[in-house]
């Protein structure tokens, strides 16, 4: 039972529309950055990321959809050829940006295409 290849299900809009706040409010919260950091340099699953971070599934997934919304992650289905399949989350190509003027924060995330 080898893995073909992966292939994208979902693409994410390139500039997704997030708020400064809900950013920093991802990226403040200790699961979600485990969650992130899991992804960053390969494709996993969720029971992946799960075993490698000691973070319950159920938090695993709702910390991968939101990073998805926010634009952080894309999911990929990979297809076996006895024909069972699963969900592989990447983070995607990209870049963050803080910055502080006159009191306030500004927070971008640009995605490579």
């Amino acid at each position: 039972m080898s893995a073909q290849p992966v292939v994208p299900v979902r693409h994410d809009s390139p500039e997704p529309e997030v708020s400064t706040d809900r950013l920093l409010e991802l990226l403040g919260d200790e699961y979600t950055r485990r969650v992130f950091e899991a992804i960053t340099d390969q494709s996993r699953s969720a029971r992946s990321i799960a075993e490698i971070t000691d973070v319950s599934r159920p938090t695993v997934y709702r910390r991968l959809n939101d990073l998805r919304d926010a634009g952080l992650v894309r999911t990929e289905m990979e297809i076996r050829d006895d024909g069972h399949h699963r969900e592989q989350y990447r983070a995607v190509d990209g870049s963050l940006s803080v910055s502080i003027d006159d009191g306030g924060l500004d927070a971008t995330v640009h995605v490579a295409d």
